[in-house]
Formats: C-alpha cells, sequence, structure tokens
C-alpha cells in the first residue's frame, strides 16, 4: 500500500476545491455568480466562500480531496496522490477570498411636503396617529421624484439601511438602491417585550396596528416587523430559511421567544407562514393569525372601514424609477 507523509496529507487537505481547478483543472470550472462558480460536469455543484455544495445529490465539502473523493469517487490515497502530484509539478496559486463590500442605500431625495404620502395612507385606511409617528421618526417620508410614498427600515442605531417605494396612483412597487433586507420596516414595542407579530408589507403592518386602534389596544404593545416583500420558501419546506429580517430581528431582541404570522390567505402566504414556522428554532412558540377578512391585513381594514380595496399588481419592471 503506498505511503503519504502526514505533513503531506495535511497541505492536501488545506487546498479549497476552487483554488485546485483554478490551477489544474481551469477548463472544469464555470463562473455562475458574484463569486459562485459551478462545475462543467456537475452544473448543480456550486462553490462559494471556501465551500462546495452537490445540490443535486445532497453532497458538501470543503476542500479538494472532499471533491475528489465524494465527487470523483477516488479513494482516499488515490485523492491524496493526485492533489500532491500535482502540487509538487506546479504549487497552487490560492484564490484571494472576494471582499464583501457593505451596501450602501441610496435614498429618494425627500420632498418637502407630505401631502400625497399622507393622502395614499389615508386612502389605504391607515390612522393618522400611526402615519404622523413614522413621519416623526423618519420611517415614511414623500419622494421629491415620482411623489412615491417610502417606507424606511433602520438599524437599532436609527440609521437607514432598507427602504421600500410605493407610487402614489400608479402599480410601481420597488426598492431604494442598495436596500439590505435584514433591515425592513419595523416598529418596535415601546417597552420590553417578548413577542413580534410579522407581516408581508409595510402597509400591512400598518394596517394590523391600525386594526388594533380601533379595538381600543395599545399598537405599540408589541414588536411590529415587515419582511420586505413575499417569502419564498425551499421546494422542500425543510430546507427554507427563515427570513433575513425576522433572522435579524430575534438575534438583536433575545427576549422574544413567541412569533405571530400575520401574513396573506392566499397560497403564497399560507406556504410561507407554514415554511417559517417549520424552520424556526424550537425554543420560539408560534401563532397563525391571517387576515380575518380579504386576502392580506389591508384589506380587512379596509373591509372593516367600508374603503374601497387598492388592487395592486407587483410589477418588476417599475424598479428603475428611483436610484
Amino acid at each position: 500500500m503506498p505511503y503519504v507523509a502526514p505533513e503531506v496529507v495535511q497541505r492536501v487537505k488545506q487546498i479549497d476545491l476552487l483554488t485546485y481547478l483554478k490551477n489544474y483543472e481551469p477548463y472544469e470550472l464555470v463562473h455562475f455568480s458574484g463569486n459562485t462558480y459551478s462545475t462543467r460536469t456537475h452544473d448543480s455543484l456550486k462553490i462559494s466562500n471556501g465551500k462546495w455544495m452537490w445540490w443535486s445529490r445532497g453532497i458538501g465539502g470543503r476542500s479538494a480531496l472532499d471533491y475528489l473523493i465524494k465527487v470523483r469517487g477516488y479513494d482516499f490515497m488515490q485523492a491524496v496522490q493526485t492533489i500532491a502530484e500535482q502540487a509538487a509539478i506546479q504549487p497552487p496559486v490560492s484564490v484571494p477570498a472576494e471582499k464583501k463590500t457593505e451596501k450602501k442605500l441610496i435614498l429618494p431625495k425627500p420632498y418637502r411636503y407630505q401631502t400625497y404620502a399622507v393622502s395614499y395612507l389615508q386612502n389605504r385606511g391607515i390612522d393618522m396617529e400611526l402615519i404622523q409617528y413614522c413621519l416623526k421618526t423618519g420611517q415614511i417620508y414623500e419622494s421629491e421624484n415620482h411623489h412615491n410614498v417610502v417606507f424606511v427600515g433602520m438599524d437599532q442605531s436609527g440609521i437607514p439601511r432598507y427602504a421600500a417605494l410605493r407610487g402614489v396612483g400608479t402599480a410601481f412597487v420597488g426598492e431604494a438602491s442598495g436596500s439590505d433586507k435584514n433591515y425592513s420596516f419595523c416598529i418596535p414595542a415601546e417597552e420590553k417585550c417578548c413577542e413580534v407579530h410579522l407581516f408581508e408589507s409595510a402597509i400591512d403592518l400598518l394596517s394590523y396596528a391600525t386594526e388594533q386602534k380601533l379595538d381600543g389596544e395599545n399598537w405599540r404593545e408589541t414588536h411590529l416587523l415587515s419582511l420586505a416583500g413575499v417569502y419564498q420558501p425551499a421546494k422542500e419546506i425543510e430546507k427554507s430559511k427563515v427570513p433575513a429580517a425576522l433572522t435579524r430581528f430575534l438575534k438583536e431582541h433575545p427576549e422574544v421567544d413567541r412569533v405571530v404570522f400575520h401574513l396573506d390567505n392566499d397560497r403564497t402566504g399560507r406556504l410561507a407562514t407554514q415554511a417559517i414556522r417549520t424552520v424556526l428554532p424550537k425554543k420560539y412558540q408560534t401563532r397563525d393569525e391571517p387576515p380575518k377578512q380579504g386576502n392580506d391585513c389591508n384589506d380587512s381594514l379596509c373591509i372593516r372601514l367600508g374603503i374601497r380595496q387598492t388592487k395592486r399588481e407587483k410589477r418588476h419592471g417599475g424598479r428603475d424609477f428611483e436610484r
């Protein structure tokens, strides 16, 4: 049986797959997007951030050694010798890790008046106290160009990190350039609270808060968090991920142990609710409270107030209006 010195085995184990392929099999490497690559032989095998995953087989690893054994079918000694011989002939040049650049949010320039924004929100049934609160905190304003309503998501320091844009009198729906979905529109509780309520959009969040006020409840009693749009679970629900905004929020509020869902009544909303409840850590209690009437929380509010419901088409083509 061939012998390979332990130090050689150790060096071989340190060579990642991207470095190996770039140095010795560049023809096999296909750039997928950003810092992610796939292989020409297996397009479902993705390489990113020092790891690789063969999604169609559910097999993954870190090193080139893992790859040769798990994907190519080499035995351990054969794989070690293959890499060691290549490295002896041509020492590998390490592929530098791509630096992660911090997103820079570019907010639309605010308009000096808020007439259109206030009118838009009132026409959707939102209570004036809530509107004034959001205007005062800078979480809502009217943009100078196009007079879109801007819903701002902030970090714990009050620095804007995300902004959703909604057209007034149009079907435009978009996000400001550089928006970070980890920080979606949110109204935290006034005091320490163990419960967070989850919504698809900012307008649904405000609609729920308005109904709370109509019922004589304190709308600042619990945390209110939107998900910055439709959540798309994985095909196999148990492989879904907890939405970025919720993950960040729970990390920053370790006292929270209950999550209440108010996602839409349509198939997408019901499936999203099921997926998130499935993948949330077991330490969190969950409760599903879909809108009582209509498709979403704003429908429910409008029906209650006798306001004509606004049907909005979410068109991806409108995302370039404000940059």
